[in-house]
């Protein structure tokens, strides 16, 4: 798990990403991940959507990243299919709007302790093209202690995602 660790912070230096915890607390933290990047809009609900594509299969429950969906309409369910059960429910699709798209999202260590674990997107215009955004904002009781370790899994995912839109394919895909 450390080397994985590692190896994400490699990957977010190697870039010009912003990546950073903006905000922590000791029953918080918040999360953000930011890029400039030439890139059209209307692809990025799809890219996002397009989560076996760019998601990691070691931060799934069944290993495999084929096993996920997500559907972005309101309430709609991030989910992972498991071999031995018909779905695992990571997320829900809180919000849909022409700039940006809300998650309710309490991932892996999360579950069952974030009061809020809220996952939006944004891409807000900037001085050639857009900046693709995650902000993750979390509370709950002790959370603050988990920031780093969320920041390097958020943050490679937020890497993958972005070489896939971009380029179509996530690094090592």
């Amino acid at each position: 798990m450390i080397r994985y660790f590692l190896a994400a912070a490699a990957v977010l230096a190697a870039t010009s990403a912003d990546a950073e915890v903006v905000a922590r607390g000791e029953n918080g933290f918040t999360l953000k991940f930011a890029v400039e990047a030439e890139i059209d809009p209307a692809d990025i609900p799809g890219a996002f959507q397009a989560l076996p594509q760019w998601w990691q299969a070691s931060h799934t429950y069944s290993g495999d990243a084929a096993n996920l969906s997500l559907d972005l309409s309101p309430g709609g369910c991030w989910c992972e299919t498991l071999p031995d059960n018909p779905a695992f429910d990571h997320g829900r699709t809180v919000e849909v709007a022409e700039d940006h798209i809300t998650f309710d999202a309490p991932f892996g260590p999360l579950r069952g302790k974030a009061t809020k674990a809220e996952l939006t997107v944004t891409w807000p215009p900037a001085s050639r093209g857009w900046t693709p955004t995650w902000t993750f904002v979390v509370e709950g009781p002790g959370l603050g202690a988990l920031a780093d370790a969320v920041d390097g899994v958020m943050g490679a995912g937020f890497q993958r995602w972005m070489h896939f839109l971009e380029y179509g394919a996530a690094p090592g895909a």
